[in-house]
């Protein structure tokens, strides 16, 4: 599974906190490795560089061999949030694709 981590022009990542990242998505999403041919992680600050609530935005795009691509968003208050909810819900969505895979 490749990942290609993407951000907006309000977000610099360093290499320590892209590793970590990598290794958080690995680590969640080790089930369906088989399943997943590319994952995109898209970091947005949903307001620029003013305050907010829940303004940082985790987009996730699982590309799947021979299906449509699940994407799935996240806000949260810090990038770690958004990210980690944006893992839940496409964990959550890749159980529903390999469960029908195994049905046919």
């Amino acid at each position: 599974m490749t990942i290609q981590l993407n951000t907006d022009k309000n977000l610099t990542i360093h290499q320590e906190y892209e590793d970590k990242i990598q290794t958080q998505l690995n680590e969640g999403l080790s089930r369906f490795s088989d399943l997943i041919t590319r994952l995109e992680v898209h970091l947005s600050d949903e307001n620029g560089s003013k305050d907010g609530l829940d303004d940082k935005r985790c987009l996730l795009e699982a590309k799947i061999a021979g299906k449509e691509p699940i994407a799935v968003s996240n806000l949260g208050n810090t990038y770690d949030l958004a990210i980690s909810g944006a893992l839940t819900k496409l964990k959550s969505s890749l159980e529903t694709v390999a469960g029908k895979m195994k049905a046919h």
